[in-house]
């Protein structure tokens, strides 16, 4: 750690933010189960557990396609999803500022209500605080859930992409973060920009019975589709090369992005999964991906290799190759 203080950028799930994980939090909280880094903990007792557990701060908190309430029950079920577990219980911890009307907070709750029962799961246990008038901003939540894996299975793991697998995504990037950024920010384009949140258990169930050999999965939420790749290649210790042209964007998010200057590989998503599975089950995951509703424009968008590890590489739509890299700052902040 070189900072002396908490930077935004700490929080854009970038590289600031694995220096903060591995260089102060590890540091002090290291155990097996933590150090694997996933978005679950897999938990062994008398069953196999998937534990997690997320806090959302997005600002605004109303948005096209969704809402704090939504994305806080979303991001915990699509957590739980990428470790092949079915979500069987939610809890929700509030932080209300004093001035919330009753309105909005009844909205969020009963966004959240509509959300989890999509999911299928329950919201079982919770709490409540409220702080002085700006002491926060307007609400923060706090979910964690709790899902069951199957016993006849090893489950999808960020260390387990192999050389020859294939690198599939369950639709388009960048929608989330441009919706909530043109939000904020006010601007308008021709056509609104919606946000992807959504839960995606059903889509992970019906790619684990497509195949019996799902390496990874994860949804890529902070620091978009770059810095997932990323994470999964250093931990795999493999390379991942992905295609520009494969890489689905809808025209409206593209040109949002060129306006604006941001790249909308580094974007969040909160209705995307990535999975990486061997090159034999391919079709077959991408057929069960995009029969879903979640999945309609699925890709196969690239290919693991066996080096330099820990790299990803893209190849551009004029076929070069360059290093695709994790965002270092905070391009869209309070995000999710």
């Amino acid at each position: 750690m070189n900072d002396d203080f908490i930077l935004l950028a700490h929080g854009a799930g970038g590289k600031k933010s694995a220096d903060l994980i591995r260089g102060l939090f590890l540091k002090h909280f290291a155990n097996p189960t933590l150090n694997a880094l996933g978005d679950s903990a897999l938990i062994e007792g008398g069953s196999r557990l998937a534990f997690t557990t997320d806090s959302f701060v997005v600002d605004p908190i109303f948005f096209p396609g969704g809402d704090i309430g939504k994305l806080a029950v979303c991001g915990t079920v699509n957590d739980l999803a990428s470790a092949g577990a079915k979500p069987i219980a939610l809890s929700a911890a509030f932080i209300l500022e004093e001035g919330l009307s009753f309105a909005d907070l009844d909205r969020i709750v009963a966004s959240m209500k509509q959300a989890s029962e999509e999911a299928d799961v329950s919201i079982v246990t919770g709490d409540t605080k409220v702080v002085a008038r700006g002491s926060a901003d307007r609400v923060f939540i706090t979910t964690s859930g709790i899902g069951l894996l199957s016993d006849e299975r090893e489950p999808p793991a960020p260390n387990r992409a192999s050389p020859g697998d294939a690198v599939i995504l369950s639709g388009t990037i960048a929608d989330h973060g441009m919706a909530v950024m043109a939000q904020r920010e006010g601007i308008r384009f021709a056509s609104e920009i919606t946000s992807d949140c959504a839960p995606l258990y059903g889509l992970v169930g019906c790619v684990l019975e497509a195949s019996p050999n799902v390496h990874c999965m994860r949804d890529p939420t902070r620091g978009g589709l770059a810095a997932t790749l990323n994470e999964l290649a250093a931990q795999s210790g493999v390379c991942i090369e992905v295609g520009e042209s494969e890489i689905p964007v809808n025209e409206d998010v593209r040109v949002a992005c060129e306006l604006l200057g941001i790249d909308p590989l580094h974007v969040a998503n909160e209705g995307k999964m990535i999975a990486i599975v061997p090159a034999d089950d391919a079709e077959d995951v991408l057929a069960a991906m995009r029969n879903h509703r979640y999945g309609g424009r699925a890709q196969i968008i690239g290919e693991v290799r066996e080096s330099p590890a820990g790299r990803v590489h893209l190849r551009t739509a004029m076929g070069s190759l360059r290093i695709l890299d994790t965002p270092s700052g905070d391009i869209l902040p309070r995000i999710c």
